[in-house]
């Protein structure tokens, strides 16, 4: 069936003149007498009262108007960058679009953003240049800036008839699309129809100017959209798209919906399925709910007009529906809408001392479904409540509704940026929950996606091995949970999830048992992963006088952003770019100051790119994955008939199903794998089902060094000390009744890290390096003899011209020199890669960036500090022990001494004489 009614959005950066626009187009079309003004506070559609107050729109808002034979429903929407997400819904639900630019700013950031909004939405375009009666506003100039920033198909339509289109125009705009110039070129004309095909298939964008202020060139651009909209063909079965849900009198849930399918009749039955995060209000097998359409409004203002039924095409609002969301799609319209826009700021919730938190936050709740954008986080470890929301101007607008919806009076703590994690590779999760009589086993391939595009899940698991239903069920658990990366324990995205295998019991699986081993197949795999840390960046626009520029830029520099320009504009000077939230979010009172007032920032969320200072952020987070139980990446296995928990390093060594990622190790002319990486392929499985894989011997260990130095003589003392190390630092573990040794623990040593971090260390190499190398060995060949572990002690020879690097065995420590250009730090990384994929490692160093790394890849890090107090208390446990073993030991230090010598030393030991005599 067609439609011809129009849904048409104003949008518009904040004081284009948006509101003022609409005020004109609802005079023209008769529904007001007399328009309102936004600086009188008189504005038809700016109800709610801080929109009065501030002057500008924080709810999208619509009228119902008819214009030129045409019925229309105008929808308002809010121009502040905080509240582009209240924006970006209603785009959904439009058949058009006006876009309005401020003829005094030209193109700003957020015009930039809206643009790209609606090419995402498809939606066709009707740009109106406003304010064009102030002086100094030229129109040629505006139109190319809007050819040149937006798009070069934008054309004047405000100086042409509709019914006799001027010659010289027609071959304009035919020049916008191809097949269109080539009828043009036949015909040697343009139809109405024809521009309507190209408007609506966003191949020309009609532009007018005017002034909505002195109500000029108001009746043109209504005109043209009337003409030149087509109707649209809807199915004729029912179908709908929600877009906003409200509170109205009384606290009455209200839902907007545009009926794009057949008609919606009051009392009708609706069905839908569950929002995320909401299921455990129903039962696992159901995840559909049933309501009735209670009452249908058609609203234009603060007015609702109540009726039978809401043909297609047309935005109404339900009462009656509790389970409805933004982005829904109910009947025919299927699918669920995602926002592109996403809040970056993170901000403590401060209640009264009275107040009950937990109550209060069952209370505001309620809001996000209001205001989806708004997060409301619980933080356990603060014992507080997190507000995720776009913008600091957002607080107050939700410090006002808070308090008139609730009558509680909280205010916001210091905003903090909110960061989100990806990862860079390839890698297969395993999760595995096998407590008395449950069980399941999920294998998930976990890869990197494109920039922007968030979590993806699909299946290629076949159904022979895995149950078609069971299958559904995991992917639902994929999407019901925000899963937590291991960096910092923010959101993960941009990365792509496919369930690979898995395996349930015919008696003991139940639906709970794959939710389990689903979200810890997902933490395993992260923590293999190599993880990346992403921050929001703004695309800006600074526009600054000419002589500030060069201040401008050095300061975008500062804040590890990028410049464009300068491109000048009269006395004004334009830079565009990319910079960190966390850098610009509060410039503007900067350019304030340095430009006299002069200097103009706009800024627009651009998305998340990597952190330009990770490691800063990831050591003042001091997130530990492991002691966060809530996301474990440990699974469940079954050993006695009681639940064995396995720590994830491990889980790969006791898994069920096969592996679907295989490790193959590529030989050493590879030189894409000459930094001694494993490459991950798809291919063959390995081993066999539920048999560990053996532990790494010292022969693994040894061909670490072999595929980075090669062969040598000088690490014969590997060989030497093999049957040693071969017996030693050995862990066994049992697993169904059986005894296995697969656990090594290894302790790596930034030596000269260490040497300039120990007081007593720093003493001696001040007077002599390779003092102070054997003093450290000796401490650590010491430590190595009590603690049982696998000691490599790594040195920077990065500097020694020629030098190949070298290895051996000293005692039972092993020490590496690296070769020339090679630092420590890149070779603990690199022997990190290899080592802790089946074994314990331990970092020891003070060298922040290189904790990160290390962190990253799967070690445990140990300062300096920490390690000389391990070193301290170990030797201290020692004391102790041989002092109860043998009570009445003594120390016969000057016993086989000569006379003179013991004096001496006596001497020195009270402190008479130095050694230096």
């Amino acid at each position: 069936m067609k439609s011809q009614h129009l849904n048409i959005g104003i949008l518009a950066h904040v004081d284009a003149g948006k509101t003022t626009l609409a005020e004109s187009l609802l005079e023209n079309g008769g529904m007001l007498r007399k328009r309102g003004r936004v600086d009188h506070g008189d504005a038809f559609l700016d109800t709610f009262a801080l929109e009065k107050e501030r002057g500008i729109t924080i709810f999208s808002k619509m009228a119902q108007l008819s214009f030129h034979g045409r019925e229309l429903t105008l929808v308002d929407t809010p121009g502040h960058e905080d509240f582009s997400a209240e924006m970006e819904r209603t785009l959904q639900v439009l058949d058009c679009a006006i876009l309005v630019i401020s003829g005094s700013d030209g193109v700003t950031g957020h015009d930039l953003t809206l643009w790209n909004l609606l090419g995402r939405y498809q939606l066709p375009v009707f740009l109106f240049v406003n304010k064009m009666d102030q002086p100094e506003t030229d129109r040629d100039a505006l139109l190319a800036l809007l050819k040149k920033h937006l798009d070069q198909r934008i054309i004047p339509l405000d100086r042409q008839d509709l019914n006799a289109l001027d010659e010289e125009w027609m071959e304009e705009a035919a020049l916008c699309d191809e097949k269109v110039l080539d009828r043009f070129l036949e015909e040697g004309t343009l139809t109405i129809q024809t521009l309507s095909g190209m408007i609506a298939e966003r191949t020309m964008f009609p532009v007018f100017f005017g002034s909505a202020l002195k109500n000029t060139g108001v009746d043109a651009l209504m005109e043209g959209i009337c003409a030149l909209m087509p109707g649209r063909e809807y199915p004729d079965t029912f179908g709908a798209r929600v877009y906003k849900i409200a509170r109205g009198e009384k606290g009455r849930r209200e839902t907007f919906m545009k009926v794009t399918g057949g008609t919606l009749k009051a009392k009708q039955i609706l069905r839908g399925t569950y929002a995320a995060g909401r299921r455990e209000t129903v039962p696992e097998e159901n995840g559909e709910w049933e309501e009735k359409a209670d009452r249908l409004l058609i609203v234009s203002g603060n007015t609702g007009t109540m009726v039978q039924e809401v043909p297609v095409g047309t935005i109404c609002v339900v009462t009656g529906l509790k389970e409805t969301y933004a982005g829904q799609g109910l009947g025919c319209e299927s699918g669920s809408y995602h926002p592109v826009l996403e809040p970056v700021l993170s901000y403590a919730l401060v209640l009264p001392e009275d107040c009950d938190v937990f109550q209060t936050y069952r209370k505001l709740q309620d809001l996000e479904e209001e205001i989806p954008e708004l997060h409301l986080v619980w933080d356990e470890n603060l014992r507080e409540i997190q507000a995720q929301i776009m913008g600091e101007v957002q607080t107050e607008v939700l410090t006002r509704i808070i308090k008139e919806r609730f009558g509680i009076g909280v205010t916001f703590g210091a905003g903090r940026i909110l960061y989100k994690e990806t990862i860079k590779n390839t890698v297969e999760g395993v999760g595995h929950f096998e407590p008395l009589r449950h069980y399941a086993e999920v294998h998930l391939l976990l890869e990197s996606g494109e920039r922007g595009s968030g979590l993806v899940f699909s299946s290629r698991c076949p159904e022979d091995a895995l149950n078609l239903n069971w299958q559904r069920l995991i992917l639902t658990h994929l999407q019901e949970k925000v899963h937590r990366g291991v960096l910092t324990g923010s959101p993960v995205t941009d990365m792509k999830i496919t369930l690979v295998s898995g395996r349930a019991h015919p008696k003991h699986t139940e639906g709970g048992d794959f939710r389990q081993a689903t979200y810890r197949a997902v933490r395993e795999g992260l923590m293999e992963a190599e993880s990346e840390l992403l921050e929001p960046y703004f695309d800006y626009r600074l526009e600054v006088p000419a002589e500030c520029v060069g201040r401008a830029m050095t300061d975008i520099q500062k804040m590890s952003g990028t410049v464009a320009g300068p491109e000048v504009m009269g006395e004004r000077s334009i830079l565009t770019g990319r910079a960190p939230v966390s850098a610009m979010r509060h410039y503007q009172t900067e350019v304030s100051a340095y430009t006299g007032g002069r200097g103009k920032l706009f800024c627009v969320n651009a998305g998340y790119f990597p952190c330009h200072n990770a490691g800063e952020v990831l050591e003042a987070c001091g997130y530990n994955p492991e002691a966060d139980l809530e996301n474990t990446p440990d699974s469940v296995f079954c050993s006695h008939g009681a639940g064995m928990v396995i720590p994830w390093y491990q889980v790969k060594d006791y898994m069920h199903l096969e592996a679907v990622l295989e490790e193959k190790e590529e030989s050493a002319g590879d030189d894409s794998m000459a930094d001694g990486r494993t490459r991950r392929t798809l291919g063959e499985n390995r081993g066999t089902a539920g048999t560990p894989l053996p532990p790494v011997d010292d022969q693994e260990l040894m061909e670490i060094f072999s595929r980075t130095y090669g062969a040598g003589e000088k690490r014969t003392g590997w060989k030497k000390s093999r049957e040693y190390f071969a017996s030693s630092s050995r862990k066994t573990v049992t697993y169904r009744g059986k005894e296995q040794e697969n656990i090594r623990e290894y302790l790596l040593v930034d030596g000269y890290n260490i040497m300039h971090a120990w007081d007593e260390l720093k003493s001696i190499a001040s007077r002599s390096l390779d003092g102070a190398r054997d003093r450290l060995l000796e401490i650590l060949s010491n430590y190595q003899g009590y603690r049982d572990i696998t000691v490599i002690v790594v040195f920077d020879a990065y500097k020694v011209q020629g030098g190949q690097g070298s290895s051996f065995a000293w005692h039972n420590v092993y020490v590496v020199y690296t070769k020339e250009a090679e630092t420590a730090d890149s070779y603990i990384e690199k022997s990190v890669l290899e080592i802790a994929k089946k074994h314990r490692v331990t970092v020891a160093t003070s060298d922040a960036a290189e904790q990160m790394i290390i962190w990253g890849e799967g070690a445990t890090r140990l300062s300096a500090a920490g390690l000389h107090k391990e070193i301290r208390d170990t030797c201290r446990e020692q004391w102790r022990q041989y002092k109860e073993a043998n009570p009445s030991a003594k120390t016969y230090l000057f016993e086989n001494l000569g006379d003179d010598l013991a004096q001496f030393l006596e001497e020195v030991r009270l402190g008479r004489k130095s050694l230096k005599e």
